[in-house]
């Protein structure tokens, strides 16, 4: 069975704060003590909507823990790989129009 032990709250609160200073609009579901339930809603600078969720054990590789996260968009129908918070957010603000 999948694990997400790897989406820790500090992990989360990193998410947070990078999101916020990469000047995008977020909010999460509240579910951080359950984190295979999490899910962050971040609007990028086009309107559009993402959902941040973290990755299962199975998605985190060893050689790279800090990449935890991954997004998908319905509007773009995309989904990006699993990434760190910095990734996360520097994708979504640099997605075109």
């Amino acid at each position: 069975m999948a694990t997400f032990t790897h989406a820790t709250l500090e992990r989360c609160a990193q998410l947070g704060r990078t999101l916020t200073a990469a000047g995008l609009a977020w909010t999460d579901n509240g579910q951080q003590a359950d984190p295979q339930f999490l899910a962050y809603t971040v609007t990028d600078s086009h309107g559009r909507t993402w959902r941040i969720s973290p990755a299962t054990s199975y998605q985190v590789s060893p050689s790279s823990p800090g990449q935890i996260w991954q997004a998908s968009c319905p509007a773009l129908m995309t989904t990006t790989p699993v990434l760190s918070a910095r990734q996360v957010a520097e994708h979504i603000s640099d997605v075109p129009a």
